[in-house]
């Protein structure tokens, strides 16, 4: 899943190829991804691109029309990408073919939305302002921004004793951070991803504060100016722990473990992270009770 790093990434590609340009169509093949009727996606033809932002792992590309600004934003899921086409494709492209969700033709090139697998999940919203798709408007803090500063960190924490992993994932507390950079930002905070946030200390709330930090700019430095094929390649590479069960751990050289649940895993180092104990494998604990 395209997380913050990569989302950043996406919206200086667009902000670089597409800003300034006239949108000339925008073809939806993935009816169910439009999330939105009013503004129609015909609204959005004439408009000229003004600017490209982000919002969590939302991204928010922003039009000018005669009646006004225009706000086409989508979130491209677990397995969605953008595609970059310097040349628009001629015709009508058609619903069902290589995973298209909707193409958006330019004056000068084109750009996709793709997503991939059976589970489609990725949205598309045409709307007058980003706060109108409630999943943006009930974001939480931004984790770069001056907003998220150590003493807003503890509030977070206090809220409610819960696991910091799912603390790290959840967008209505923090925006923008999935379940790769959550596995990585533990590993380098040298936390479980079990561990309970009120049972923190001020230590390690110190080091957990400066690893969300750390892990992301560093990944968005390793992104920045890549294209957008680039990309996938570029966060995988950069992963200490996440997708790497059975690899040594780059600082101490222990295997890396993981665990696995219905439809995602974690992973992490023992020796880092909890103590030498291995976490149990939630998937295979429930088919052993």
């Amino acid at each position: 899943m395209p997380e913050l790093p990569e989302v950043q990434a996406l919206v200086q590609v667009l902000a670089a190829r597409a800003g300034g340009r006239t949108v000339r169509a925008l073809h939806v093949t993935s009816f169910p991804a439009l999330k939105t009727y009013d503004p129609p996606p015909t609204a959005l033809v004439g408009a000229t691109v003004t600017g490209a932002s982000r919002h969590g792992k939302w991204l928010d590309l922003t039009t000018t029309t005669p009646d006004g600004d225009l706000h086409l934003v989508f979130h491209l899921a677990r397995a969605g990408w953008v595609r970059w086409h310097e040349t628009a494709p001629a015709g009508v492209p058609k619903a069902g073919r290589s995973g298209l969700a909707a193409r958006v033709v330019l004056d000068e090139g084109a750009f996709d939305l793709t997503e991939a697998g059976t589970k489609k999940s990725l949205a598309i919203h045409v709307v007058r302002d980003p706060a109108d798709v409630e999943r943006i408007a009930t974001l939480g803090v931004e984790p770069l921004s001056p907003e998220f500063t150590r003493e807003r960190f503890d509030e977070l924490l206090d809220a409610r004793n819960q696991q910091v992993k799912g603390l790290l994932r959840d967008q209505g507390v923090i925006a923008g951070i999935g379940n790769a950079y959550s596995d990585e930002i533990l590993h380098a905070a040298r936390l479980s991803p079990f561990a309970l946030t009120r049972t923190l200390d001020a230590t390690a709330r110190d080091h957990l504060y400066g690893s969300i930090g750390g892990v992301l700019e560093a990944a968005i430095t390793a992104a920045a100016g890549r294209d957008a094929a680039e990309l996938k390649d570029v966060k995988r590479s950069g992963m200490a722990v996440h997708g790497r069960t059975g690899h040594p751990c780059p600082r101490c050289g222990d295997t890396v473990a993981e665990v696995s649940f219905a439809d995602s895993s974690l992973q992490y180092c023992p020796t880092c992270q909890t103590g030498g104990k291995p976490l149990a494998d939630r998937r295979m604990s429930k088919l052993l009770r």
